[in-house]
């Protein structure tokens, strides 16, 4: 480890512009993109800010860490699917639910009634082709301008990365699950 000195003077200027809404993307295969989601949604209603949370791949009857600790403290959460791609049944209807949720979830985005909308996973709906990519970025432009929208998942497409005003990639270094240690509540859920 290099040791380094702290900073004694600020490395940046305070930007001019305007404050406004912005498009946040979390993805890659490193662990974190969920949970980053939502502490920007915790940040958010700590202030007092209204916020929604949409979960693409879970079911609605879900009760992970997430759903348990956001009833508690009055954020929405939603999950919108019937689980991930290899626990369906009907890959139809997993698209349906997915189509049916998106609509849920760009009214949400363009009523202008929540500071934060989160969408959990929406990158694997729009990259196994069950939502229409061009419909999901018209919502992103034509939503008010105080509106805030996360979304979480890999392998992002491109057009909605250079949309975002802040993008980050979580990179995978390393997995306890490669190192046969399996998923473990409080962590993984």
């Amino acid at each position: 480890m290099q040791i380094e000195s702290p900073p004694t003077e600020k490395h940046y200027d305070k930007p001019e512009g305007e404050r406004r809404g912005l498009i946040i993307v979390h993805t890659g295969d490193g662990k974190g993109k969920s949970t980053a989601a939502f502490g920007l949604a915790l940040r958010a209603h700590g202030r007092g800010k209204a916020v929604k949370i949409y979960q693409f791949m879970k079911v609605p009857t879900a009760r992970f860490g997430e759903h348990r600790m956001f009833e508690k403290i009055g954020i929405p959460i939603e999950g919108l699917g019937d689980g991930f791609s290899w626990k369906s049944q009907d890959l139809e209807h997993s698209a349906q639910l997915a189509r049916d949720g998106w609509e849920k979830a760009c009214a949400a985005i363009l009523s202008g009634d929540y500071f934060m909308v989160v969408l959990d996973e929406i990158t694997y709906p729009l990259i196994y082709g069950w939502l229409p990519l061009d419909g999901v970025l018209d919502t992103l432009r034509q939503r008010p301008q105080n509106v805030h929208v996360v979304l979480t998942g890999r392998r992002c497409p491109p057009e909605i990365i250079e949309l975002a005003d802040t993008v980050t990639e979580m990179q995978l270094i390393k997995h306890a699950f490669k190192a046969g240690i399996p998923a473990q509540r409080g962590i993984e859920d």
